[in-house]
């Protein structure tokens, strides 16, 4: 019988023990500690049951191993599992499309492994021939869908607490010389993770 293209974990959530089959497809949502860059995302930014996320990859499936696409560092890539879950020391959370959208898959993933390579969009401008990590996963289930099928945002930089920009985004774009893209359309991994088009269905370390 042919070896299935899955990795059984181990996964405690709910309060429950249970074992996870990942997927390819499945959505991987993180939360690093990458200090008042990510600290200034989390506060503006909230993720299923209000959890904060920074990151996120898409799941792929390949001769029996698990790989990660994923737009970081410097590029869009294709990284191992194993070595995508050593960004956090905290657990995974694990989102996979509902039942009737399942069928947009392949497609989506078959476009950003055509992104490999492309540039990180250190910007976080929409739709500027780079990609950060969610806006990756927005393109690419966008061109399944043929429309759009995550949602874009208007983005903020600003804190809530004061109305002014966080001095750590201040000082970010002005190293890029560029004005800071306030109210300019964008996403996160944390709206992502609340979409009604797919179910948190549990963790992984």
């Amino acid at each position: 019988m042919k070896k299935l293209l899955t990795f059984l974990l181990f996964v405690s959530f709910a309060g429950f023990s249970q074992k996870l089959t990942l997927k390819s497809g499945d959505l991987l949502f993180q939360s690093m500690n990458c200090g008042p860059l990510c600290e200034a995302i989390n506060e503006v930014t909230s993720g299923y049951q209000g959890r904060d996320f920074s990151h996120l990859g898409l799941v792929y499936l390949k001769n029996d191993s698990i790989y990660v696409i994923e737009a970081a560092g410097t590029e869009v890539k294709i990284t191992p599992f194993e070595t995508f879950k050593t960004y956090t020391t905290e657990k995974m959370f694990v989102g996979r499309l509902k039942q009737k959208y399942r069928a947009l898959i392949p497609e989506a993933i078959a476009f950003a492994l055509q992104q490999i390579g492309v540039p990180y969009d250190e910007e976080y401008v929409y739709n500027n021939g780079k990609y950060y990590c969610s806006e990756l996963l927005y393109d690419a289930f966008l061109h399944a869908n043929k429309k759009p099928f995550f949602e874009l945002f208007p983005m903020t930089f600003k804190s809530p607490k004061s109305n002014e920009f966080f001095e750590v985004w201040a000082e970010y774009y002005k190293k890029l010389h560029m004005e800071i893209p306030e109210g300019k359309p964008g996403c996160n991994p944390g709206g992502i993770s609340t979409s009604d088009k797919l179910k948190i269905i549990g963790t992984v370390n």
